[in-house]
């Protein structure tokens, strides 16, 4: 399956990204959720296990969208990341896996001792 999106909206205030895709699902994607799942070797690492816990990003902002090609999206953010392409079926996993992966996040912080701060 490789989803196409129908629509991207930047909901500043919200501090959310709006996607749509062709098979009529929408999700609403939080920028933080983004921000700690980024693609990016920073986040990710360059293998598994290298996976860099991400703190700190309550109230990270999307200051700018720049589309790659017709497959992705590069996300910049305001705490100066902005390198990782968001393609169009890894936004579609982050949207359809939200609840476990959103989960998983705050499990990892509680055992690094982490106290999230709202935002």
């Amino acid at each position: 399956m490789n989803p196409a999106p129908t629509d991207i909206r930047l909901r500043k205030k919200s501090r959310l990204l709006a996607i749509a895709f062709d098979d009529g699902s929408e999700f609403e994607l939080p920028f933080e959720y983004l921000r700690v799942y980024s693609p990016s070797a920073e986040v990710r690492g360059h293998g598994p296990g290298q996976e860099t816990l991400q703190t700190g990003k309550e109230a990270v902002d999307i200051t700018a969208l720049e589309p790659i090609g017709h497959y992705a999206l590069r996300l910049v953010f305001d705490d100066g990341h902005d390198t990782g392409l968001y393609s169009w079926t890894y936004l579609y996993e982050l949207g359809s896996e939200k609840g476990l992966r959103w989960q998983a996040y705050l499990d990892r912080l509680t055992e690094a001792g982490y106290p999230r701060q709202p935002a």
